[in-house]
């Protein structure tokens, strides 16, 4: 090369070096990696804060199809899915497809009949509640009911104390119960430990001049005093004025704030969330895809927010970093239920960290849901 252009060259360049063509590139620095992804391919957004309660939401790239999967709020409301007491109320399937009353053993608080006469599987998720029969009660276990399968005895946990008599047929799953109480029946599965949550509030042990909770137990004793006198969740935490009303605003502030910090998203899918309360990194759900995200999202925010309102009211917002070790898996203790050709359940507990996940085997094996927590007891 002509060794007066190089020089004509160089020249050039420090010209425009001295008319700040540095400091433009100063301006425009090299993009900054993304996050790291999870085992899942998941990543998190920024919190969404609110008062003591962070929400991070959980996006991936994907979106399974999950569609012919159907859930236990459209089940009940179609009347695909019918539930029943055991005994004189339960239901059986002739051969040839008819449903009918059957006649077993007596009514059980910690067991129902489920029949699926609908043309999907069926998800259900642990904490779900159903509210009728002789008490209200919530599903004890994430699990899948396949299509045409024999009456189901399900295993479920009252959250209705004080009734043991005949009521309305058992109505639409729209909630599903706060994180204290959907601990004690997914990993503890305790009846006594479930009512005790439902009652106070949240299992979490609170420290000496911690912040007061807005839903405290003396504010649940009002309730029960004078409107949920058999202590029922429902009337407790959705219909009482008192707390009820406090929920309701919460969870209406929580959700403006999470549809506008999550539109516009491109490329990627919400399919979870990570829920730290203070400083305290304390749960996640996380699903296959986003239409099933979105069919569960109203009732777990609720959730989240009952359980914001029931602990210490800390400000402090949890670190990214400790929100992201929960998109990987534990390495601890499993234990695992299959029915083959159905589904798979697994619990994981390393220190005090519990991993659910469901998988489904049929079409494909896909992990519908998965759930990790800090356990409080």
């Amino acid at each position: 090369m002509d060794r007066s252009f190089l020089s004509a060259l160089c020249g050039s360049l420090l010209g425009f070096s001295s008319l700040g063509l540095l400091g433009f590139f100063s301006a425009n620095p090299s993009p900054v990696p993304e996050p790291p992804k999870g085992e899942g391919g998941w990543r998190l957004l920024n919190p969404i804060s609110y008062e003591n309660i962070s929400v991070f939401p959980v996006v991936a790239s994907y979106a399974a199809d999950t569609s012919h999967f159907l859930t236990l709020e459209e089940g009940l409301a179609s009347g695909e899915v019918l539930v029943s007491e055991q005994g004189a109320s339960g239901l059986s399937r002739t051969r040839d497809g008819r449903i009918i009353p059957s006649y077993s053993s007596g009514a059980s608080v910690n067991q129902l009949v489920l029949i699926n006469r609908g043309k999907r599987p069926l998800l259900l998720l642990a904490g779900e509640l159903i509210s009728g029969g002789k008490q209200d009660r919530i599903i004890g276990k994430d699990r899948i009911v396949p299509v045409g399968a024999e009456p189901l005895p399900l295993d479920v946990f009252c959250v209705e104390h004080g009734r043991w008599s005949s009521g309305a047929n058992f109505s639409a799953a729209k909630t599903i119960v706060h994180p204290s109480v959907r601990e004690q029946a997914a990993v503890n599965k305790d009846q006594n430990d479930v009512w005790n949550a439902v009652r106070s509030g949240t299992t979490v042990e609170g420290k000496s001049a911690a912040p007061a909770p807005r839903v405290s137990i003396e504010a649940l004793n009002r309730v029960v005093a004078t409107e949920a006198p058999t202590e029922s969740y429902d009337r407790l935490y959705n219909k009482s004025k008192y707390v009820g009303g406090s929920v309701d605003s919460f969870v209406e502030e929580v959700r403006r704030r999470f549809s506008r910090e999550t539109s516009g998203l491109k490329g990627e899918h919400i399919v979870g969330v990570v829920i730290a309360y203070g400083s305290e990194v304390a749960w996640s759900d996380i699903f296959a895809s986003d239409e099933l995200f979105a069919k569960y999202w109203p009732k777990l925010l609720r959730s989240y927010a009952v359980e914001a309102l029931a602990r210490p009211g800390y400000r402090e917002v949890a670190s990214r970093g400790n929100a992201e070790e929960f998109l990987s898996s534990l390495k601890g203790t499993i234990k695992e239920e299959t029915e083959p050709g159905v589904y798979r359940w697994r619990e994981i507990r390393e220190g005090h960290f519990s991993q659910i996940e469901l998988d489904a085997l049929e079409p494909k094996p896909l992990t519908l849901h998965r759930l990790l927590l800090h356990r409080t007891s």
